[in-house]
């Protein structure tokens, strides 16, 4: 899959590249408690990253890869506005 933005009641949270979309969904069930942050009543939906958020993901990519990273550890990172 391509990079993922994850929104929480429609901000964005953090960019993913999910393997597939049973990756995606238990990623989402999974971080669900980092991602509502206290806020149960909060919806979180998901969206094809864009252009400069593909860009943060690859970042964060190549950081990962530069300390030694392997390629299938790597899921994503957290965005802060």
């Amino acid at each position: 899959m391509l990079p993922t933005m994850i929104l929480v009641d429609g901000a964005p949270r953090c960019v993913i590249r999910p393997n597939d979309k049973k990756d995606l969904d238990r990623f989402v069930r999974n971080a669900k408690k980092f991602l509502l942050a206290g806020n149960e009543e909060a919806k979180v939906t998901h969206r094809p990253a864009d252009e400069m958020e593909s860009a943060k993901w690859k970042e964060g990519f190549d950081l990962h890869k530069a300390w030694g990273g392997a390629d299938d550890t790597y899921i994503g990172l957290p965005i802060f506005n």
